[in-house]
C-alpha cells in the first residue's frame, strides 16, 4: 500500500484524487461534483465563508505561539493582520467588502475565536500539526487526499483529529456530513500510521458545541469500503461525463442553478475528464 503525508500539496505529480469536499458532493449532487471538479466553475464566496477561512488561519497562528501567548486578546490581534494576508493574496476577496465596514465585519469573527476559548484551553498543549494535507493511495488505487484542521496526538500514542465548524451545530443532514468528513480522515489517519484515531472531535464556534466521536477499526473498514465505491461511482460518470442532478433542499444553496436542469438550465459542453487533480480542496471547502 503507498502512503504519503506532506503538508506541501504541491510536491510531485497530482494525480487525481478523492477529497472529503468533493465526495461530500458527488453524494449530494453528482451534476455539483462535475460542475465543481470537472468544470471547476467559480463560485462567489459567502461573508461567512470568508470568516470561517479567517478564523481557521487565525487558530493556526495561534498555535504557533508559545503556549503562554496563546490569550484571547492575542488571539484577536491577528485577525487584522491575518485578514490582510488573506485578502491581498485572494483580491477578489476584499472586493466584496468594497464600501462596507470590515471592521465590523471582522468583529463577528471576534464572537467566533471567544467561543473556542470557551470550548478549550489552547495553553495546555502543543498539537503534533496544524492545517495537516494528508494523502494516501488505498490497495484498491483510489487516491485519497484532504487537509486536517488540528491533529493532536497524546504522549501515550492516542489520535485526536480536530475540526472547526463555523457554522452552528448541525441537523439531520449538516451532522451526517460532518460525520463523514471527519471519518475520511480517520480511514486516511489510520491507514497512514496503523493507529485507529481515538477520538473525532468537531468544535461548533457559532453556539460553543462540540461533538466528539470514536470511530472503531471495523467502522473505518466499511467506510473505507463506501469511499472505494464513490470513486468507481464518479470515474463509470466520469468516461460519458453522465453526472446527473439530484435535487433537494440543498438545491436553494446551489451558485449554479442556472445550468441546472432541474431548474431549466443546461449545463456547459462536457470538457472531459480532468487532469491531474479533479479531487483538489480549496480553502474556502476546509473553513466549512
Amino acid at each position: 500500500m503507498a502512503q504519503t503525508a506532506t503538508t506541501d500539496p504541491q510536491l510531485g505529480v497530482r494525480r487525481p484524487a478523492l477529497s472529503p469536499s468533493r465526495a461530500s458532493d458527488f453524494k449530494q449532487c453528482p451534476l455539483l461534483y462535475r460542475f465543481r471538479a470537472v468544470d471547476r466553475l467559480p463560485e462567489v464566496p459567502t461573508k461567512a465563508q470568508l470568516r470561517g477561512t479567517l478564523v481557521h488561519s487565525v487558530l493556526e497562528r495561534l498555535f504557533a505561539l508559545p503556549k503562554t501567548d496563546r490569550e484571547p486578546d492575542r488571539a484577536r490581534e491577528l485577525l487584522a493582520p491575518t485578514w490582510s494576508e488573506l485578502s491581498a493574496d485572494n483580491p477578489e476577496w476584499a472586493e466584496l467588502f468594497d464600501g462596507e465596514d470590515v471592521q465590523g465585519w471582522l468583529e463577528s469573527a471576534t464572537k467566533l475565536l471567544d467561543s473556542y476559548f470557551q470550548l478549550e484551553d489552547p495553553r495546555r498543549f502543543d498539537p503534533e500539526a496544524c492545517e495537516l494535507h494528508v494523502e494516501l493511495e488505498l490497495e484498491s488505487g483510489v487516491r485519497l487526499r484532504g487537509y486536517v484542521d488540528r491533529l493532536d496526538v497524546a504522549p501515550t500514542g492516542e489520535i485526536r483529529v480536530v475540526d472547526y465548524k463555523t457554522g452552528a451545530a448541525p441537523r439531520e443532514i449538516g451532522e451526517a456530513k460532518a460525520m463523514f468528513q471527519m471519518k475520511f480522515y480517520a480511514v486516511v489517519l489510520w491507514r497512514l500510521r496503523g493507529v485507529v484515531p481515538r477520538q473525532l472531535k468537531l468544535m461548533y464556534l457559532t453556539d460553543g458545541q462540540s461533538l466528539a466521536y470514536a470511530p472503531d477499526e471495523a467502522e473505518l473498514r466499511r467506510f473505507e469500503r463506501t469511499l472505494e465505491a464513490i470513486w468507481q461511482a464518479i470515474l463509470k460518470a466520469g468516461k460519458t461525463g453522465d453526472f446527473r442532478p439530484s435535487p433537494s433542499r440543498l438545491c436553494d444553496w446551489c451558485a449554479h442553478q442556472s445550468l441546472c436542469p432541474s431548474f431549466g438550465g443546461t449545463p456547459p459542453e462536457y470538457p472531459g475528464w480532468p487532469e491531474p487533480d479533479p479531487g483538489v480542496e480549496t480553502a474556502l471547502d476546509r473553513a466549512d
